[in-house]
């Protein structure tokens, strides 16, 4: 089924307040819900504050204040709903606690349908009446309702990106001719910068274009620190991308879904993509893990985690590991959206529960403790006296090792953070010595596992 007939479907289901329901952690973790009561949410921004700014589709932006929903949405915007229109997207000004500027994108009715980008000032908890400034607007639609993208993050350069859809015509995707099927960056008042990529080879307002060649990109986020940039691009029949997003880039959409085959050296290949079956269906939300205050385990730290909304689970990609990607949360209704927040807890926007919910890690009631094996030197070993050797071992964990300590005949000997796992050990002089090694692996919660070998010298 597609994407947009799912969020169709979703549209015509009366949730009820028992489909709230926890996701399904790994241990040591918590999932609470924040607050329920959104309609059709599908997509969310977390404010300095600690406000929780969510779209409906429908056009109410709502704010969820100190754990509750509040009654008066911020504002609401006159949008055509149909298929995957609707509000879509909100983001805050990076000086929005001097200057309380929101931006949303939202599909506008007049003077035709199309996607537009308008900035309100706050006032408290509401906008402030007659606020609206229109900073783009997007070309007429067609009569498809699906692929409007619809994310909207500022940068770390303060200029505002935009994540537009190919309107479900792939041939968009691939000229500089439209906006759509791209990704954009304007400045925070609707300008073009000009060290855009393709400002000189597009003209007017195409010039905002900063990537090209994607289907529907409905999510999309930076790395805090480094500044780098994942993009999620929903895929069609076969594959859901995750992209590097990098200035310039054609990520080969319609020509290629997923990995170019025969590669294709005109477009960038995704840096992980996953196939879509009868589980999964679109990829929908993406956050890097680096807050200001960690919480989540250390290996979890510059993970980027994503869902799928069909598949109702969050997993991480470890760009340090070779993207390798892990399962960590199931069960979801839905998921759309997720941040990570200050303090390092994962917020997930689940539509189908029309929830907002949040991970946390609770290190107490982590009780599994880690499994660990000494790979070398092997159980009876012989070993050169006066020589040096190097003692690996292996070690894994629910949430994740943090430290191997390797000791000799009970002395530890040194500590190792990060696999593989190692320690040099120099043999001392005495012939035909047992000596009894020992790896130790400790998790966050304080567990520990230990492998012993016994090897003698010669």
């Amino acid at each position: 089924m597609k994407f947009a007939q799912l969020l169709l479907t979703l549209c015509l289901i009366v949730i009820s307040a028992a489909a709230i329901s926890a996701a399904t952690v790994p241990a040591g973790f918590t999932d609470q819900v924040v607050a329920g009561g959104l309609s059709n949410p599908t997509a969310m921004a977390l404010a300095p504050d600690g406000r929780i700014f969510v779209c409906q589709q429908g056009g109410a932006l709502r704010v969820i204040k100190n754990g509750a929903l509040l009654t008066t949405p911020f504002l609401t915007v006159t949008v055509d709903s149909a298929g995957e229109r609707g509000l879509l997207g909100v983001a805050f000004d990076p000086n929005f606690v001097s200057n309380q500027l929101i931006y949303v994108y939202y599909t506008a009715t007049t003077p035709t349908i199309h996607n537009r980008i308008s900035r309100f000032t706050a006032s408290g908890d509401v906008a402030l009446a007659g606020s609206e400034t229109i900073i783009l607007e997007l070309p007429s639609l067609s009569t498809a309702t699906n692929h409007n993208g619809g994310a909207i993050h500022f940068g770390p350069d303060g200029n505002l990106f935009v994540a537009v859809g190919d309107n479900a015509n792939g041939a968009n995707a691939q000229t500089l001719s439209t906006r759509l099927g791209k990704m954009l960056r304007i400045t925070s008042t609707g300008g073009i910068p000009t060290d855009n990529p393709f400002f000189n080879q597009a003209t007017g307002d195409n010039r905002s274009i900063w990537a090209l060649g994607v289907r529907n990109p409905f999510t999309f986020s930076f790395q805090p620190g480094s500044g780098r940039m994942f993009i999620n691009d929903v895929g069609q029949n076969t594959w859901e991308e995750i992209n590097d997003g990098i200035a310039g880039s054609n990520y080969g959409w319609p020509t290629c879904e997923g990995f170019c085959s025969p590669p294709d050296p005109s477009f960038r290949d995704p840096i992980f993509a996953y196939m879509n079956d009868a589980q999964t269906c679109a990829i929908t939300g993406g956050a890097f893990y680096n807050p200001q205050i960690p919480q989540f385990p250390s290996n979890f730290i510059g993970n980027y985690f994503f869902a799928d909304f069909c598949g109702g689970w969050i997993r991480r990609l470890d760009p340090a590991n070779g993207n390798a990607v892990s399962d960590f949360a199931t069960g979801i209704s839905s998921p759309v959206d997720l941040h990570v927040s200050p303090d390092g807890f994962l917020y997930y926007l689940a539509r189908g529960a029309g929830s907002v919910n949040r991970i946390g890690f609770a290190a107490a009631g982590d009780t599994i403790a880690p499994t660990v094996s000494i790979t070398n030197p092997a159980d009876g070993a012989l070993v050169t006296r006066k020589s040096t050797v190097t003692i690996t071992a292996t070690a894994n964990d629910n949430v994740g090792v943090t430290r191997v300590d390797f000791l000799v005949n009970g002395a530890v000997q040194c500590t190792d953070t990060s696999a593989p796992y190692s320690c040099n050990w120099r043999v001392p002089s005495a012939p035909n010595k047992l000596f009894q090694l020992q790896a130790r692996a400790f998790d966050q919660a304080g567990n520990s596992a230990t492998a012993t070998v016994t090897v003698r010298s010669r």
